[in-house]
């Protein structure tokens, strides 16, 4: 009984010290938590882009890029650097929907970048591996 009890605590430390360190990743898209309008304002002293994921909670592509592809290394040293970039849900946050009504937004994810006064620069629909964000990126600052 005690072997087995020493197993246990042993498997669940493991868990846990494996689960931290995925969660202290912070290699990937920093994604603000401010609002779209905050975004603007910011994009405008910054000079930078905005970057938007419209997505919603149900969406197996969404999910998926959250998963894999956001969290990459070279992904997020690209689009920390030039962009602003917020996460939208487009069906339960009020700033999501009207973002997704705004830009026309039908599918998701859709993948938004625009200026500091919310002219739309490039919308892409749909997954994309972390290679393909890098691709996008590159071709929006050219």
């Amino acid at each position: 009984m005690i072997k087995s009890l020493i197993k246990n605590v042993f498997f669940l430390s493991l868990i846990f010290v494996f689960s931290s360190l995925k969660n202290s990743n912070t290699s990937g898209i920093q994604f603000t938590e401010q609002s779209f309008t905050k975004a603007k304002e910011t994009a405008a002293k910054t000079g930078q882009l905005i970057f938007i994921d419209v997505y919603a909670s149900w969406c197996g592509p969404c999910k998926l890029m959250s998963a894999r592809s956001f969290p990459d290394k070279q992904v997020g040293e690209k689009y920390n650097k030039s962009f602003i970039s917020l996460k939208l849900d487009a069906e339960k946050s009020q700033d999501g929907q009207d973002v997704a009504r705004m830009y026309g937004v039908t599918a998701y994810p859709t993948l938004l970048f625009v200026d500091s006064k919310g002219k739309l620069i490039r919308k892409f629909v749909g997954y994309r591996t972390p290679e393909e964000l890098i691709q996008v990126a590159d071709f929006v600052l050219k």
